[in-house]
């Protein structure tokens, strides 16, 4: 899959989600189809940008990632998440789920406490 020449956004999510949170997202996720897919020339601009534009609307979408070796579709389902600021919250497959919680009126609620990451200096 080819990427773009950007560089995985640097700096970390401004929070964490533990292993139940995680579970509760495959679970509101399962009934979703994947509206996204990776197209002939990859990751590009333009399709990160589509992924980060449908996060703002949906806050958990999932992504088709196309015909590359499962390795390699693991591999860029994480820089994808990096790249959005968003959580990878599953693979399987060919589909990846992302997940970003909107700082104002986020949709979903997760179980728990969100935890925020630690900042820096």
């Amino acid at each position: 899959m080819a990427e773009t020449n950007e560089s995985p956004n640097p700096k970390r999510l401004p929070y964490e989600i533990t292993g139940a949170q995680r579970r509760a997202l495959r679970a509101q996720g399962h009934g979703l189809k994947s509206f996204i897919r990776v197209g002939q020339k990859g990751m590009t601009g333009e399709f990160v940008e589509s992924v980060r534009s449908a996060l703002r609307d949906h806050e958990l979408i999932k992504v088709s990632m196309g015909e590359d070796p499962p390795k390699e579709r693991k591999k860029n389902a994480q820089i994808l998440a990096e790249k959005t600021g968003a959580h990878l919250a599953q693979t399987i497959g060919r589909i990846a789920l992302l997940y970003r919680r909107r700082v104002h009126r986020p949709e979903i609620t997760l179980p728990g406490k969100v935890i925020e990451a630690p900042q820096k200096k």
